[in-house]
Protein backbone atom coordinates (compact mmCIF):
# COMPACT_ATOMS: atom_id res chain seq x y z
CA UNK A 1 0.00 0.00 0.00
CA UNK A 2 1.46 3.31 -1.02
CA UNK A 3 0.66 6.44 0.96
CA UNK A 4 0.23 9.68 -0.89
CA UNK A 5 2.06 12.83 0.07
CA UNK A 6 -1.33 14.39 0.87
CA UNK A 7 -2.04 11.64 3.40
CA UNK A 8 1.33 12.24 5.05
CA UNK A 9 0.71 15.99 5.16
CA UNK A 10 -2.70 15.31 6.76
CA UNK A 11 -1.11 13.12 9.45
CA UNK A 12 1.48 15.85 10.04
CA UNK A 13 -1.33 18.40 10.32
CA UNK A 14 -3.11 16.24 12.92
CA UNK A 15 0.17 15.99 14.86
CA UNK A 16 0.63 19.77 14.60
CA UNK A 17 3.84 19.35 12.58
CA UNK A 18 5.02 21.55 9.77
CA UNK A 19 6.91 19.65 7.08
CA UNK A 20 9.09 20.96 4.30
CA UNK A 21 8.65 19.41 0.86
CA UNK A 22 11.80 17.32 1.37
CA UNK A 23 10.59 16.10 4.77
CA UNK A 24 7.17 15.24 3.37
CA UNK A 25 8.78 13.18 0.60
CA UNK A 26 11.06 11.40 3.07
CA UNK A 27 8.22 10.65 5.50
CA UNK A 28 6.00 9.46 2.66
CA UNK A 29 8.63 6.89 1.69
CA UNK A 30 9.32 5.89 5.33
CA UNK A 31 5.67 5.62 6.38
CA UNK A 32 4.84 3.61 3.26
CA UNK A 33 7.58 1.14 4.22
CA UNK A 34 6.16 0.87 7.75
CA UNK A 35 2.61 0.29 6.52
CA UNK A 36 3.87 -2.31 4.04
CA UNK A 37 5.70 -4.13 6.85
CA UNK A 38 2.56 -4.14 9.04
CA UNK A 39 0.60 -5.56 6.08
CA UNK A 40 3.24 -8.26 5.74
CA UNK A 41 2.85 -9.13 9.44
CA UNK A 42 -0.91 -9.40 9.00
CA UNK A 43 -0.41 -12.23 6.50
CA UNK A 44 1.24 -14.46 9.13
CA UNK A 45 -0.95 -17.39 10.20
CA UNK A 46 -1.60 -17.07 13.95
CA UNK A 47 -4.54 -19.48 14.20
CA UNK A 48 -2.90 -21.86 16.69
CA UNK A 49 -1.02 -19.22 18.67
CA UNK A 50 -2.38 -18.30 22.06
CA UNK A 51 -2.48 -14.60 22.92
CA UNK A 52 0.38 -13.42 25.10
CA UNK A 53 0.44 -10.77 27.76
CA UNK A 54 4.23 -10.78 27.62
CA UNK A 55 6.70 -12.24 25.14
CA UNK A 56 8.79 -13.87 27.87
CA UNK A 57 7.49 -15.98 30.76
CA UNK A 58 8.02 -13.78 33.82
CA UNK A 59 6.45 -13.67 37.21
CA UNK A 60 6.70 -10.63 39.46
CA UNK A 61 10.17 -9.33 38.74
CA UNK A 62 9.66 -6.32 41.01
CA UNK A 63 11.54 -5.83 44.23
CA UNK A 64 9.75 -6.28 47.52
CA UNK A 65 7.64 -3.29 48.49
CA UNK A 66 9.12 -2.52 51.87
CA UNK A 67 9.27 0.81 53.71
CA UNK A 68 12.64 2.53 53.50
CA UNK A 69 14.16 5.85 54.48
CA UNK A 70 13.38 8.76 52.17
CA UNK A 71 16.07 10.90 50.60
CA UNK A 72 17.09 13.99 52.54
CA UNK A 73 15.33 17.10 51.16
CA UNK A 74 18.56 18.65 49.85
CA UNK A 75 19.45 15.49 47.95
CA UNK A 76 15.92 15.06 46.57
CA UNK A 77 15.87 18.65 45.28
CA UNK A 78 19.49 18.73 44.10
CA UNK A 79 18.52 18.76 40.40
CA UNK A 80 15.48 21.01 40.70
CA UNK A 81 15.62 23.86 38.16
CA UNK A 82 14.05 26.19 40.76
CA UNK A 83 13.34 25.69 44.39
CA UNK A 84 11.48 27.57 47.09
CA UNK A 85 12.49 26.37 50.52
CA UNK A 86 11.90 22.63 50.69
CA UNK A 87 9.72 22.51 47.55
CA UNK A 88 10.03 22.50 43.76
CA UNK A 89 9.15 25.91 42.31
CA UNK A 90 6.92 25.56 39.26
CA UNK A 91 5.06 28.13 37.16
CA UNK A 92 1.44 28.71 38.15
CA UNK A 93 -1.08 27.03 35.85
CA UNK A 94 -4.18 28.62 37.35
CA UNK A 95 -4.93 32.29 37.87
Amino acid sequence: MSLSIDQVRWVAHLARLELTDDEAATFTRDLTAIVDYVNQLQSVNTDNVEPLAHAVELTNVFRADEPAESLPVDQALANAPRREGDFYAVPAVLD
